[in-house]
C-alpha cells in the first residue's frame, strides 16, 4: 500500500463521515499485489465485530499451513472448520487465486469444505488466501449493474509466497503500518 493510501485509510476510519475510499492492487514491471482487510468504522455490534474476528482466525489458520506439497484443497477445509465452528458460513461464490503476470490465473482456491481444488504447493508460487465469511448463509447477491457483489459478510486476504520451507506473506502489514485492527491485541 502506498503512503498515501494510507493516509486515505486512516482519514477515512478516524472520520465516520468519510466513509468511502478505494484502495486499489498497485502493478508495476515487477509484481502485483493483491490485499483485502474488513476495517470497523463507527459503531459495531459484538456479532459483527465476532464475524470479522473470526474471518481473520481463517486467515491466519489457512496461512499457517502453507509449504511446498501442501494440496490446495487443504485451504477450504481449515477455513470452512474455523467458521462452522463460530456457526458462520464461508462464500463459495468467489476463491483466492495464482498471481503473477495477470491478477487472477490458477491455480483456484476455494475456502469450503469438499472442493475440488487441483494441485499442490510448490515454492516459488504466489498466490492468494482470502476467506469471505458470512453471517447466515454461505450466498452472496449481485446487484443489477452485474459486477457489484454484496453479502452480509467479512473478508481478508494476503498475497503469499510459497518459500522452500513454508510461506512469506507478501501484503503483510510493517511495523509502521497504521493500527487500525485493535482488536487483534484483545
Amino acid at each position: 500500500m502506498v503512503d498515501a493510501e494510507k493516509r486515505l485509510l486512516v482519514s477515512a476510519l478516524e472520520d465516520p463521515d468519510n466513509q468511502h475510499f478505494v484502495l486499489l492492487p498497485e502493478r508495476n514491471d515487477l509484481w502485483i499485489g493483491d490485499l483485502n482487510e474488513t476495517c470497523f468504522v463507527g459503531n459495531v455490534d459484538e456479532a459483527s465485530r465476532q464475524l470479522v474476528k473470526c474471518t481473520y482466525g481463517c486467515l491466519e489458520k489457512a496461512i499457517a499451513i502453507v509449504k511446498p506439497g501442501v494440496r490446495f484443497r487443504e485451504i477450504g477445509e481449515i477455513v470452512n472448520r474455523h467458521a462452522t465452528m463460530s456457526e458462520l458460513s464461508v462464500v463459495r461464490s468467489y476463491c483466492g487465486h495464482g498471481i503473477g503476470d495477470l491478477f487472477h490465473c490458477a491455480p483456484n482456491i476455494p475456502h469450503y469444505a469438499r472442493n475440488k481444488a487441483v494441485g499442490v504447493m510448490k515454492a516459488g508460487q504466489t498466490f492468494t488466501i482470502e476467506p469471505m465469511i458470512n453471517a447466515g448463509l454461505w450466498r452472496d447477491r449481485t446487484w443489477p449493474d452485474g459486477w457489484t457483489a454484496v453479502t452480509a459478510d467479512a473478508q481478508f486476504e494476503h498475497t503469499l509466497l510459497v518459500t522452500e520451507t513454508g510461506v512469506e506473506v507478501l501484503t503483510a502489514r510493517l511495523p509502521s503500518s497504521p493500527d487500525v485492527f485493535p482488536w487483534l491485541k484483545k
